[in-house]
């Protein structure tokens, strides 16, 4: 029976595209540069690109906050200090949080019946100021962000933290529920428990892999899964 739950944040919980759209339309207002859809989009790409070199060790989380901007600013062409807009986006990527649709109640619910603990690679200034705005933490037995841990999802270590920092933790008992499949669904699959897919978009183009204990296209279902 699945009594601990390991929640991703981003994009699981709480909106992260959303958040990431304001945040960089205001770092970059703040240096007189208009952002259009195609920039959002465009920067939404180059930013999940960077995070998953960061998920196989291929570059640093320090590298990503400057890298992201400074190719963004090639391709449109734009006249920015990469530095500023980065601290600048920063900032606002850590004062306001949007709560996936039924997050709340879910978290809620099963709260009473689970232990409940965050699983995020996300930095730590941004994550905590999220965490501390959306009120979850009331739900929350413990939260584990990889730059406090010193690893990063997928990696078996940083699962081990987190197994090694959970009281009478049974692997046997536990799954982790998440949007990424090379984050979430693998580290989840590295650590030898439980996986359960969260998939908000009907389209599904991409192959599956690696493929996930269960698949749910809303949080509501979660429910049932663990009934």
């Amino acid at each position: 029976m699945i009594d601990t739950l390991l929640f991703d944040l981003d994009n699981t919980l709480l909106d992260f595209d959303k958040a990431e759209a304001i945040a960089l339309s205001k770092a970059l207002h703040d240096v007189n540069i208009k952002v259009d859809d195609l920039m959002l989009i465009r920067y939404n790409k180059i930013n999940s690109s960077q995070w998953k070199l960061l998920e196989k060790g291929i570059i640093t989380r320090e590298e990503i906050k400057l890298r992201r901007f400074k190719i963004l600013f090639e391709e449109f062409s734009l006249n920015a200090d990469p530095k500023e807009v980065a601290r600048n986006y920063q900032e606002y990527l850590g004062q306001g949080h949007y709560f996936i649709k039924d997050a709340e109640e879910v978290l809620e619910q099963l709260s009473k019946t689970h232990r409940i603990y965050l699983v995020t690679n996300g930095t730590l200034s941004v994550q905590k100021g999220r965490i501390e705005s959306s009120g979850i933490k009331k739900y929350l037995q413990g939260v584990f962000i990889s730059e406090e841990v010193g690893y990063n999802k997928p990696s078996k270590e940083y699962f081990e933290y987190c197994f090694s920092h959970i009281p009478d933790f049974k692997k046997e008992n536990t799954a982790i529920i998440g949007d990424s499949l090379s984050s979430d669904i693998q580290g989840g699959k590295n650590a030898g428990i439980k996986t359960i897919w969260f998939h908000r978009q009907q389209d599904q183009t991409e192959k599956i892999e690696p493929k996930p204990d269960y698949e749910i296209r809303s949080l509501k279902l979660l429910l049932d899964v663990l009934r």
